[in-house]
């Protein structure tokens, strides 16, 4: 079998790691429970390459991720439950009704126009999807996944929330709010109480994402963002250690924090 450009040819492969005959050992063991983690995971790898602007990585890993919903569909193949024409029929459907303005009869264009729409017609799909297992009244918040990171999903939330006017009026009101959460984790950690600290915590970090989403970045990114600023800075610490030839864990605070500082005013340079 030869490579190709056809996904068609990428369907055959999967197909043949899967027979159950000649088929590949540690591909026929996998599961749709076992597997979930690498799709997790490959799309992280796609993020970090558009990050990184690195559009070899981006090619092959796009190439990793796309293997994913073909590998799931050979799964549910097997097991009669559906198949990748089901699965791009479906989006295909779906993008077609939910963009009206482009393959419909609907003249009006703009991007506020079409997001409206857009939403329109999701919650006319939440209430569809909800009448098929026999909820009449579906949670806006319903469709939220669970296996988002805390902190996306937390932006999530509030931003689903903030569409039937469950919000804060203004970015203000949100940072007095992480204030509030603040000076409640602090009581908290003066009680002693170790299980009201994690749940004010908890409170804390979603204010947090509240007043992202109110100055309109997006805390995932932000945090994200963060890990790689103190991982950069934590390096040269490391460095400027070697340099005075003692190790990290023998120099001290202060000449760490020294050090730490000198990093600090070189970013700001």
């Amino acid at each position: 079998m030869q490579p190709s450009r056809d996904i068609s040819r990428l369907i055959e492969i999967m197909a043949a790691l899967r027979d159950p005959v000649s088929g590949c050992p540690w591909d026929l063991d996998q599961d749709f429970s076992t597997i979930r983690n690498y799709t997790i995971e490959e799309a992280y790898e796609v993020a970090d390459a558009i990050e990184r602007e690195n559009f070899s990585d981006l090619r092959e890993e796009l190439g990793d991720l796309l293997l994913q919903p073909i590998y799931h569909a050979q799964m549910a193949k097997e097991a009669g439950h559906f198949d990748i024409g089901d699965v791009i029929y479906g989006i295909t459907e779906k993008l077609i009704r939910r963009h009206p303005h482009v393959f419909g009869d609907i003249t009006e264009v703009g991007a506020a126009a079409a997001q409206g729409r857009w939403e329109a017609i999701k919650a006319e799909e939440r209430t569809a999807k909800a009448a098929k297992v026999g909820v009449t009244a579906p949670s806006l918040l319903d469709d939220v996944p669970q296996v988002l990171p805390a902190l996306a999903r937390a932006e999530k939330l509030t931003k689903r929330a903030a569409k039937v006017g469950f919000d804060w009026p203004d970015f203000p009101s949100v940072r007095a709010k992480v204030q509030e959460e603040l000076n409640e984790v602090s009581e908290a950690h003066a009680s002693g109480d170790e299980e009201a600290v994690k749940e004010e915590i908890g409170d804390l970090l979603f204010a947090v994402a509240n007043l992202a989403r109110k100055a309109g970045v997006d805390p995932e990114a932000a945090l994200r963002d963060a890990n790689s600023k103190f991982t950069r800075r934590f390096h040269y610490v490391e460095a400027r250690c070697r340099e005075e030839g003692i190790a990290p864990a023998e120099a001290g605070l202060d000449r760490l924090d020294g050090y730490w500082n000198e990093i600090r005013a070189a970013d700001k340079r």
